[in-house]
């Protein structure tokens, strides 16, 4: 018996690329979670088993850890820049998002810490360029004669300083703390809240 070819009505649709992109969004998400209980130092196989998927799976969207960290990381930093970019924007409000951001993140914590903001040995390159599209964010409405533009490192060196202040077990805890570096710093805030919040 002579088999006939299946028409293409009959034939199943390739899922393949679908599955790709769903694979990928849910890497990001899982990655997203888990960088921002844990760090950036988290493991990847704790981020592919809260993804749902293979190790084999995250490297064939992201073939290392810089990948990965740098998809998560590069939103926070995004919402930063349009931030900067607002008509209305001046330091003080750019500084409440990149603060909400401390809020929520302990990967986005890591890539602005001392280290980072400096550049120094042993800081991953793409946490340093993150890091430096924050501090060119910031440091374009940075008025002359403000406190963190006494000295080029200042303006880093505070956020750093904010960010290792930024601890508690829950978001509202850690804006208290974030917020009362500030003060400390003599630095004026805008609300806490994402970008369009």
């Amino acid at each position: 018996m002579t088999e006939r070819p299946v028409s293409d009505e009959r034939r199943p649709a390739n899922d393949g690329r679908r599955v790709a992109a769903r694979n990928r969004a849910a890497v990001i998400a899982a990655a997203r979670e888990i960088y921002a209980e844990n760090g950036l130092d988290a493991p990847l196989s704790a981020i592919a088993r809260r993804a749902g998927v293979g190790q084999g799976v995250l490297y064939r969207h992201f073939p290392d850890r810089a990948a990965v960290a740098t998809a998560v990381l590069d939103e926070n930093v995004r919402q930063i820049e349009q931030a900067a970019q607002a008509p209305d924007a001046d330091i003080a409000r750019i500084l409440g998002v990149l603060t909400w951001h401390q809020t929520e993140s302990a990967a986005f914590i890591s890539m602005l810490h001392a280290d980072g903001a400096a550049g120094g040995p042993g800081v991953p390159a793409y946490a340093a360029a993150l890091s430096e599209r924050v501090e060119r964010a910031l440091r374009a409405h940075l008025p002359p004669g403000h406190r963190l533009a006494a000295a080029k490192e200042d303006l880093m060196i505070a956020v750093a300083m904010v960010s290792g202040a930024v601890t508690g077990p829950t978001r509202e805890s850690r804006e208290r703390r974030a917020m009362a570096a500030w003060r400390l710093l003599g630095v004026e805030v805008g609300p806490v809240r994402p970008l369009g919040g």
